[in-house]
C-alpha cells in the first residue's frame, strides 16, 4: 500500500468517526410529516428517521438508531446532505449514492452535496458492509415514496440477503 493510500484511508476513517459521533441531526422531530424505520437483521443495524416537509422541500431530518460506525456515519451524512433539498433533488442524491456503492460509480462523480459521503466509497469492496452504509438511504427512499401523497405515515424497511 502506498503512503498516500494509507493517509487517505486514515482521513476517511477519521471522517467516519466524526460523523458517527455527530449529534447535529440526532433525535426525533416532535411533529414529523413522516417517519420511517429500517432494520438490517443480519447485523442488527437499525435506523429511525423523522422528517418535516416545507412544500416540496425537506425541512428537517432527524435520526435515531444503533449499529456500526458505517451505518450510523452514513445516516448522519445522509441527513446533512438531504436536509433543505427539494424532494426531486433528494431522490437524485439518493440514487447517486446508491450508484457509488452498488454500481461502482466513482466517488469523484458524486454531486457536490455528497462530497463527504465519498468517504464510504471503499465500503463497496465489502458486500455485507454495503448494506450497513445503504440502510438509512434505503429507509428514507422508501419513506419518501410512501409519503409522497400525504403526511404522518410510517414506512418500514428491512434489508434482505440480496
Amino acid at each position: 500500500m502506498a503512503e498516500g493510500d494509507a493517509e487517505l484511508q486514515d482521513l476517511y476513517r477519521d471522517v467516519l468517526i466524526d460523523y458517527y459521533r455527530d449529534a447535529s441531526h440526532k433525535g426525533k422531530l416532535a411533529s414529523p410529516d413522516f417517519h420511517s424505520h429500517g432494520v438490517n437483521p443480519m447485523c442488527g443495524d437499525e435506523v429511525e428517521i423523522t422528517m418535516s416537509r416545507q412544500g416540496n422541500t425537506i425541512g428537517q431530518i432527524r435520526h435515531t438508531g444503533r449499529g456500526c460506525v458505517i451505518s450510523q456515519a452514513s445516516t448522519a451524512m445522509m441527513a446533512e446532505a438531504l436536509e433543505g433539498q427539494n424532494l426531486g433533488r433528494a431522490q437524485d442524491l439518493i440514487e447517486a449514492f446508491r450508484g457509488m456503492l452498488l454500481q461502482n460509480v466513482p466517488a469523484a462523480k458524486l454531486p457536490e452535496e455528497l462530497s463527504e459521503a465519498a468517504a464510504l466509497e471503499g465500503v463497496r469492496n465489502f458486500p455485507m458492509r454495503v448494506k450497513c452504509a445503504m440502510l438509512a438511504w434505503n429507509t428514507l427512499k422508501l419513506g419518501l415514496a410512501a409519503n409522497g401523497n400525504g403526511a404522518d405515515k410510517t414506512a418500514e424497511y428491512q434489508e434482505t440477503e440480496r
